[in-house]
């Protein structure tokens, strides 16, 4: 692959004839599926690694000999230049850092963030949503649900589907934009009953409160709210499972009736803004085999918690094309490491963030930890959200006691300690190369998802749909039986907004469309 460094991170190199895919020469899709895998083969013990275990496992003497001094010397500004193309004041990166990171970045799918002019962080309110619709809703998903709720109802008119199933709904904020907000009809599906009689208390909160002013333009017709589960191998008239945790919530009966599509006989629209782990492929699953569903819009989350062994189907890997290509298998790790937000940890470098030291906190804690009990290795200890603000001695008392270790037997001042501190620069520039590998596993994963649905004739593609900046899993992946040019050109129906030029921008540049 052209531009993968030599001298990797791995002892032995494998040859391009070792990592080709089998067969005749493939599509756009497949070859950047091939090269993903050749790249992160090649550094795939950068990827596994835990950044806990840097002083344990000697993780930085790991690093390519020639990469040690650059990263070693370079500052934290730096280090967001070469996450972000450039090498930042006074930098000189060796050759090949530099080449894994082109590679890097050039293998990831276009996330749609036109640095600078992106704010670093959402407003306190979005405009563009009626304020009955903002009760309740953090800003970052007032952000999500207005881009996702005007591409649906996009969807809603290239295909005349004016019912949605939106699952793993949770509190409804997205569904009641798009019932009160959109006018469309709206059945909410969500595992916990407890969110699901959550979401029916705020609807009729706002019902009264529309009673009162009568707002415009919402619409007085809530969504239906359903407590239950996906059963990914179920027909699709028979999808749904008990809610979670049992008794939480009566499971209604499945209102979207048998394979002609709802109760009432319409297709329908499914959506799942972050469904989590393996929901997203089994919505995938659904829509490929259930005529009644017309598209899909799905924004997945949560990569680690997806299926990998053989089964049927799994959540990971979902197509036959990707299947197929030797090295194809991700670890729990690398599932990890490709939900992590290298926006924000960007920003986190440049503003020189405090929040940097809690991944040297945590590295040295785990040193503690298995020095004294050696059993003991990578608990999931969660000191506080604060804990970065802590000195060293407090967040390493917190978090030994949680670890069920007296910490007045372990020595917190001692000079191996202090030296083990000293190093955080090291610990910050080696989360900074994993940071880089992210987008592309990432990218892997939904190529994965984008080739199932082209493996079986489906119009497909991946939008840039929220600023990355504040939320990070922004692609959305769209599925329909029909081309998909109409529902992603540009709405002009509803004049020209700021927020309508936002959302023509996010959707710009996108991956995977089908010709017509």
């Amino acid at each position: 692959m052209p531009g993968v460094p030599a001298g990797p991170v791995t002892s032995r190199v494998p040859g391009r004839a070792a990592m080709a895919a089998p067969g005749p020469p493939q599509g756009p899709e497949q070859r950047r599926a091939a090269d993903i895998i050749r790249l992160l083969t090649l550094y795939r013990p950068l990827l596994d690694a835990f950044v806990i275990d840097f002083f344990t496992e000697d993780l930085w003497a790991q690093l390519p000999a020639a990469w040690q001094p650059a990263l070693a010397s370079a500052t934290p500004v730096q280090l967001a230049g070469l996450l972000g193309g450039s090498g930042g004041p006074g930098a000189a990166w060796p050759l090949s850092l530099l080449a894994f990171a082109a590679a890097a970045r050039a293998l990831a799918f276009p996330r749609g963030c036109p640095c600078p002019p992106c704010p670093p962080c959402p407003p306190c309110q979005s405009s563009g949503l009626h304020p009955l619709l903002r009760r309740h809703v953090k800003p970052k998903k007032q952000h999500e649900i207005q881009r996702l709720g005007k591409l649906l109802r996009r969807l809603s008119r290239a295909t005349g589907c004016q019912r949605v199933v939106d699952v793993g709904a949770g509190q409804g904020h997205l569904s009641r934009l798009l019932a009160f907000g959109l006018g469309l009809g709206v059945t909410a599906v969500e595992s916990d009953g407890r969110l699901v009689g959550l979401a029916e208390r705020f609807d009729r909160e706002l019902l009264r409160e529309l009673g009162k002013a009568r707002a415009r333009p919402l619409t007085p017709r809530a969504p239906q709210h359903v407590a239950g589960r996906l059963d990914p191998a179920a027909p699709w008239g028979e999808f749904l499972l008990p809610p979670d945790p049992p008794g939480a919530g009566p499971a209604a009966r499945n209102p979207l009736g048998g394979p002609g599509g709802s109760e009432d006989g319409e297709r329908v629209l499914v959506t799942g803004l972050h469904a989590c782990g393996d929901l997203s492929p089994a919505l995938l699953c659904h829509f490929a085999r259930s005529p009644a569903v017309a598209a899909v819009a799905l924004v997945g989350c949560c990569y680690m918690k997806l299926s990998t062994a053989p089964q049927q189907p799994p959540g990971y890997p979902l197509s036959a094309s990707v299947a197929a290509l030797p090295g194809h298998q991700l670890s729990y790790r690398a599932r990890e490491v490709a939900c992590h937000a290298l926006e924000e940890y960007q920003g986190r470098l440049r503003g020189g963030s405090a929040q940097l030291r809690a991944h040297c906190y945590r590295a040295v804690l785990e040193s503690l930890i298995r020095a004294a009990e050696p059993a003991k290795r990578h608990l999931g200890l969660q000191p506080g959200r604060r804990a970065h603000t802590l000195s060293f001695p407090q967040y390493a008392q917190l978090g030994l006691s949680l670890a069920g270790l007296d910490p007045a037997g372990v020595p917190l001042d001692s000079g191996a300690v202090g030296a083990m501190l000293e190093q955080q620069h090291k610990v910050v520039a080696f989360c900074t190369l994993g940071q880089l590998l992210a987008p592309a596993v990432e990218t892997l994963i939904l190529l994965d998802r984008l080739l199932y649905l082209r493996e079986q004739g489906f119009h497909c593609a991946l939008v840039p749909l929220f600023n990355p900046r504040f939320s990070p899993r922004n692609l959305v992946l769209v599925a329909a039986r029909t081309p998909l040019d109409t529902a992603l050109a540009k709405d002009t129906e509803d004049g020209h907004s700021s927020e309508d030029e936002e959302l023509e921008e996010a959707e710009s540049p996108r991956e995977g469309q089908n010709p017509q």
